[in-house]
């Protein structure tokens, strides 16, 4: 829906949302196309969830999309954003949260082999200091698209991204803390050395 809101935009595309629309469209790519495909436990997931997340991304994506290519001033999204701190510090946060998010599933993936099933404790990259660094990473993500759109959209989903994975990153944290009696004690919920 990104690709079509920057079709029908009545703005040109300039080197700044082109740059917007590829970590966009990369990130979701990814999470629809690839991500599902590559899970281990047969678990089914309840429509109720599979629809409830496909409004959410709709209406967020129309938030994020109507900003990039319609509401946001004229001028915003030139060239000159490219060399913009908020613009290079944002992309360059986006890309390492997307680094982060990748590796932490990889590591989750490779806890069962094909036909194993039950849990073990994850172990590796920032594992080692965090319980859920996968959703450290989409954290900084969405950190990082607020800051490099520098828009009210882009805190939006910042602020619900953290509202969402927070108490997920709580919860699985004493989880697995009163399922695994060895579960490391100075691994943290989801922020390094803090929280």
């Amino acid at each position: 829906m990104m690709f079509v809101y920057c079709l029908i935009a009545d703005r040109p595309l300039t080197a700044a949302t082109a740059v917007l629309l590829f970590l966009w469209q990369t990130h979701f790519f990814h999470r629809t196309f690839i991500y599902p495909f590559t899970l281990r436990g047969g678990k089914p997931v309840p429509l109720v969830t599979v629809v409830m997340a496909i409004l959410f991304y709709l209406a967020n994506t129309y938030v994020q999309g109507r900003w990039l290519f319609t509401l946001s001033p004229k001028n915003m999204y030139i060239s000159a954003w490219l060399a913009d701190p908020r613009f290079l510090f944002g992309t360059l946060l986006f890309i390492i949260g997307y680094i982060i998010n990748r590796h932490s599933d990889c590591i989750l993936r490779s806890l069962r082999k094909p036909g194993e099933s039950g849990y073990k404790i994850p172990r590796g990259g920032l594992y080692t200091y965090v319980s859920c660094p996968n959703y450290l990473g989409e954290i900084i993500i969405w950190a990082g698209w607020s800051l490099a759109t520098w828009s009210l959209a882009g805190v939006y989903f910042f602020i619900w991204t953290l509202a969402n994975l927070v108490p997920r990153a709580r919860a699985h944290h004493y989880w697995y803390k009163t399922t695994f009696s060895d579960y490391p004690p100075e691994r943290k919920i989801l922020f390094p050395f803090m929280w």
